[in-house]
């Protein structure tokens, strides 16, 4: 999900050290989510509606965008998990009025608000564990609006009209309907049908499998929508719509509608969504079928900015190729794979906005690959501090953190491609979005940790530990130096944490050595400890360093050239025969005094011949290496 308010700029530079969070994903736009007040405690409503299990929701609404007023009913299928099962509970909060309760048929007398914003009811006689029920409610009244705009209306600007919408993540969908709002249950499917006035439309998840007039110039619209759902991705949308397809070809395959609800008078997006044809082919290449392939994927423009992923029909302010791409990722990570608690939204939000970024790197999105990485971890880094891993799941602006939970989680992802390599990484991706146990359902951080393991066959905890469960991140202080003679470098890297944690983080760090047009990078593992010298041999003699030129690192860095202090670090290659005293068969020279030397297993073992006099400063000969003292020869170690 991505919200962004353009004249919201001012309020965003002055409140973002209040962790005020907003969502960059272009130089030209700012996406902020607008503010909402401290939930309540939510451990009530996990601990009510755990006993049962939902199955379908059928939502049988009358709205109309004029009114800020919703009235219907809700069927519920449900099978209980207890024995002795009598009391069922949704939430739905109080201000809306329930007019009655049926089940079998029969009036239900016996229900009322247990919290503000649970509703209880009691069943006549006990139901039977295991066994599918069902259940209607019918209510009305006037959903109150908080959070993104869970209840929200606005007017059309161009023909004056209405737009009504509903946007629930992540409580909201309360506000609205009566529901199993955790994330621990999805149902199984879901019919949403909508009766609004004409010549209004009506948008929804999706197949849309009847429009039917009625006698009060009025229109009731039928989707159904046959894969999991969570509550919070169940919406509609009201609005004064015209509706045009793009269909995305795939090889072999029957190609995807993308059905675009949009306002009557806006003329610019049937140049913009046709933007996203090559994105979803992109996407569907790396993971694997579009999850709702049976069905569409749609776009309903709403009067807002930013979008919101609802499954099959991301509701849109705008049609950016960013936020396209954006809400279109969420179809696998977010609505196919949903996180299974608030506390893990990265694998929803990080993922989407990292797949955002790839389009950049494809050069199918906006061509601004190396600025996009740089924003984020311009981003990342203005602040030491924070968790990327929820900790305060009752504050919205933690759960939507754009800093820590947009940004930092897809820079989480690009350093582990980093880390295990393109190949293992976007494999396990794949896997990921396609494992049996979580496809359709839901997902926590061990669970994408335990497949990115299987896949690389590495390791991860000290990994996600560090960057995920920890807060900050590396502050690396550079100093380097070179030798002419040779055009070797020397390298020492210190690293210390930026919230000051004691972490270790242990990541391979790049230096990019350049004379003008020729360029060498050079990877070098810092895994411990916190200060390492390296050195390396080069080809040309060179005049800068840069740290991390390709961004794969989310850090900071200090870079500083020092005066070569003449101690080297020479290496044994023997690259034209065994003596010693040949210069060629050093990386940099014949050792002197003040050289420190190692004898690898070169193309020629090393011999000191018979009555020469060799020197060094120290000595390391590796097991694979060898070195010959020949009678009446002396080696001379100066430490």
């Amino acid at each position: 999900m991505k919200y962004w308010n353009i004249c919201l700029l001012l309020v965003y530079l002055v409140l973002t050290s209040h962790n005020i969070f907003g969502q960059e994903t272009d130089k030209d736009f700012l996406f902020i989510k607008k503010g909402w007040k401290q939930f309540s405690d939510t451990r009530a409503i996990v601990g009510l509606t755990s006993d049962y299990d939902v199955n379908y929701y059928r939502l049988d609404l009358s709205a109309n965008p004029a009114v800020r007023f919703i009235s219907g009913s809700v069927t519920t299928y449900f099978k209980p998990k207890v024995s002795n099962f009598n009391v069922i509970h949704f939430n739905l909060m109080n201000n809306m009025q329930v007019d009655s309760v049926v089940y079998h048929g029969n009036l239900v007398t016996s229900y009322s608000f247990f919290y503000f914003f649970t509703l209880q009811i009691t069943f006549p006689n006990t139901l039977p564990q295991n066994v599918n029920d069902s259940l209607r409610v019918y209510y009305q009244g006037i959903p109150i609006n908080d959070g993104f705009g869970s209840f929200g209306l606005g007017t059309n600007s161009c023909t004056n009209n209405k737009v009504m919408w509903t946007l629930s993540e992540p409580y909201g969908a309360r506000n609205w309907w009566p529901c199993k709002q955790t994330l621990d249950d999805k149902a199984d499917s879901l019919d949403v049908i909508v009766t609004c006035p004409v010549p209004y439309r009506a948008a929804a998840n999706g197949l849309l499998v009847s429009e039917t007039t009625n006698p009060n110039s009025t229109k009731t619209y039928r989707w159904k929508h046959r894969y999991p759902i969570p509550a919070y991705l169940v919406a509609f949308a009201i609005a004064d719509y015209q509706t045009y397809s793009n269909y995305v070809p795939l090889s072999g395959n029957p190609p995807i509608e993308v059905l675009n609800y949009v306002y009557q008078c806006n003329t610019t997006a049937a140049t913009q969504t046709p933007n996203l044809i090559p994105i979803m082919q992109f996407f569907i290449n790396k993971l694997g079928e579009y999850p709702y392939r049976n069905e569409k994927y749609g776009h309903a423009q709403c009067n807002f900015g930013g979008g919101m992923e609802h499954s099959t029909m991301s509701f849109m302010g705008s049609f950016s190729k960013f936020l396209m791409a954006h809400e279109l990722a969420h179809q696998w990570f977010g609505d196919k794979i949903t996180c299974g608690s608030w506390q893990d939204i990265w694998l929803n939000e990080g993922f989407a906005t990292y797949m955002e970024g790839l389009t950049c790197e494809q050069g199918i999105g906006e061509n601004l690959w190396n600025d996009w990485k740089s924003g984020k971890i311009t981003s990342v880094t203005s602040n030491n501090y924070g968790y990327t891993y929820v900790t305060d799941t009752s504050n919205v602006y933690s759960i939507f953190n754009s800093r820590l939970v947009y940004n930092k989680g897809a820079l989480i992802l690009h350093m582990l491609r980093w880390k295990l390599g393109d190949q293992v990484f976007f494999d396990g991706l794949h896997d990921y979005i396609n494992d049996p146990q979580l496809s359709y359902n839901f997902a926590k951080s061990p669970d994408f940790k335990a497949v990115m393991e299987a896949a690389s066959g590495i390791n991860l905890t000290e990994f996600f530990n560090d960057w995920l469960y920890g807060q900050g991140f590396p502050n690396y202080n550079i100093q380097w130096s070179k030798d002419v003679n040779c055009n070797k470098v020397y390298v020492t890297i210190t690293q210390t944490h930026s919230a000051n944690q004691g972490t270790f983080f242990e990541m391979p760090v790049a230096l990019r050595f350049t004379n003008g047009t020729v360029s060498d990078t050079i990877v070098f593992d810092q895994n411990s400890p916190l200060t390492t010298t390296f050195n390396h041999q080069l080809s040309f003699n060179p005049t800068s360093v840069s740290f991390d030129p390709d961004k794969w690192l989310c850090a900071k860095a200090v870079v500083t050239q020092v005066a070569f202090n003449n101690q080297r670090h020479i290496v044994w290659t023997g690259a034209q025969d065994n003596n010693w005293h040949n210069a060629a068969n050093w990386d940099c020279g014949i050792p002197t005094a003040l050289d420190d030397v190692t004898i690898t297993d070169g193309t020629n073992a090393c011999i000191i011949y018979n009555g020469s006099t060799a020197d060094c400063k120290s000595l390391k000969v590796e097991n694979s290496g060898s070195l010959t003292t020949q009678p009446h020869a002396t080696l001379n170690i100066h430490n």
